[in-house]
Formats: structure tokens, C-alpha cells, sequence
């Protein structure tokens, strides 16, 4: 069983809303993730909405599910994701 440490944090762009409060996140590498919104997101309404950049959490043991855990707001987007 993974613990909370053992989670990969990346990146990245909405390019898709799907049903269930799913989305289609693309990654920094081109990669698209499938992912659902975390319990604080939920709990607070924050909408998600398309190209929106967003945090995510993934399992080492599967990498092409994810949790979206913050978004950035529209100054942070802006940034380079260095300087972050």
C-alpha cells in the first residue's frame, strides 16, 4: 500500500471535462492523465474549468490516473513553473 510520501506531484493543463467531475489533464511531457477532483476541492466548490493549470497527485502504480489537489490561479498560471 502506497503511503501519502510516496505520491508523484506534476502539472498541468485541463483539456477536457468529462462526467463525474473527471478531467482529461495534459502533462508537461505531452502526456494525458485521467483525473478527479480531491475532497477538499469538493468540499470548497472550486471550479475546474478548461485550461485551467492544475496540481496533481499520482500513484507510482498507476500513472495514467490521477487527483487534481490545488488550481492555480490565473497570475500563478502565468508564471513559468520554475519559478514556482
Amino acid at each position: 500500500m502506497a503511503k501519502s510520501d510516496d505520491k508523484i506531484t506534476v502539472e498541468g493543463v485541463v483539456v477536457e471535462a468529462l462526467p463525474s467531475t473527471t478531467f482529461m489533464v495534459e502533462l508537461e511531457n505531452k502526456h494525458r492523465v485521467l483525473a478527479y477532483l480531491s475532497g477538499r476541492l469538493r468540499k470548497n466548490y472550486i471550479r475546474i474549468l478548461l485550461g485551467d493549470r492544475v496540481k496533481l497527485e499520482l500513484s507510482p502504480y498507476d500513472l495514467t490516473r490521477g487527483r487534481i489537489t490545488y488550481r492555480f490561479t490565473t497570475a500563478q498560471a502565468q508564471q513559468p513553473v520554475e519559478s514556482l
